[in-house]
């Protein structure tokens, strides 16, 4: 297993992170309201992500058609960004914060 150089292994430290690519909720941020210390190859970089005091909206049973278009919307707007992987905010926004639950053989809840 590759070394986590000690400047990463600094910044995890001071925002509390437990590991790499392990998003972590910052509620005294000012802004934003995540935080993760993303890790793609040799590659590593601190990313705050979410806007503080909005709620994303993760599939829940029974949930509104407004919530359902509100996640749709988030995720064909951000698309591009998201593709980009690891290393783009709008990917850990919609991994944490809009997640999508796939179950085998029931489909999206």
């Amino acid at each position: 297993m590759p070394k986590i150089p000690e400047r990463v292994k600094t910044q995890m430290k001071k925002n509390g992170l437990e590991g790499v690519n392990k998003p972590k909720r910052t509620p005294s941020h000012p802004n934003k309201s995540h935080v993760v210390m993303a890790k793609e190859g040799d590659k590593y970089k601190l990313i705050r992500f979410g806007q503080q005091g909005v709620k994303g909206s993760p599939p829940k049973k029974g949930e509104s058609e407004a919530d359902k278009n509100r996640r749709a919307s988030f995720k064909a707007r951000h698309a591009q960004n998201i593709k980009k992987g690891k290393m783009s905010a709008a990917f850990w926004s919609s991994k944490t914060k809009w997640i999508t639950i796939l179950f085998f053989g029931f489909g999206v809840i």
